[in-house]
């Protein structure tokens, strides 16, 4: 859609985009639309054109995070000893997911509706875990009784919390820590 717009179509669509990543950096997911218009100098209207619901709004505010996380995965699998990609992508996912207060909620819902605007593109995250976890899986270096989607929710459980904490960065790298203990086996590290 973006590609075929016209130039002022283009930049109201930048616009509107440049300032929704800012909003949802200052005020999280849940800020108001009309705000994230009025900071774009355009109307709401101008808004939905684009972006008709508040999930493809976050998408296309997410999308080169997500597409470039997803690209980490296939590095990670080239460079990196099973357990060590998996935990360095792990690592990547919590940041990245607390770049907006309330990404991590929206992510772990988006990955089980379908209907989501956001499912798309969190499908080919959770698919790019998925190759980290199975690799380590097949190397014996990780339970393989754990499921991708109960670690992505650990993960976002992370993030979150690491959303609300004071050492929130300290905490995410503690609590990815102990998530990596619990689910390595003897041959992980």
């Amino acid at each position: 859609m973006a590609d075929t717009m016209r130039a002022d179509g283009r930049r109201n669509y930048d616009r509107l985009l440049d300032e929704a990543r800012a909003a949802f950096a200052e005020h999280g997911t849940d800020v108001s639309l009309r705000d994230v218009a009025r900071r774009a100098g355009v109307g709401i209207g101008t808004l939905y054109r684009h972006f008709p619901t508040r999930e493809a709004l976050i998408e296309a505010a997410m999308r080169h995070g997500l597409d470039a996380l997803c690209a980490r995965a296939d590095e990670l699998i080239d460079t990196e000893p099973a357990s060590e990609a998996l935990a360095a992508w792990l690592l990547a996912f919590a940041t990245g997911s607390t770049r907006y207060q309330g990404l991590p909620g929206s992510i772990l819902d988006a990955l089980g509706d379908e209907t989501s605007e956001l499912y798309r593109s969190c499908h080919a995250m959770r698919a790019a875990a998925a190759r980290l976890l199975h690799r380590a899986q097949q190397a014996g270096q990780v339970r393989s009784d754990l499921a991708v989607d109960d670690l992505l929710a650990l993960v976002v459980g992370v993030a979150w919390a690491g959303q609300h904490a004071r050492d929130g960065a300290d905490l995410t790298g503690r609590l990815l820590g102990l998530i990596r203990t619990g689910i390595e086996t003897s041959g992980g590290r």
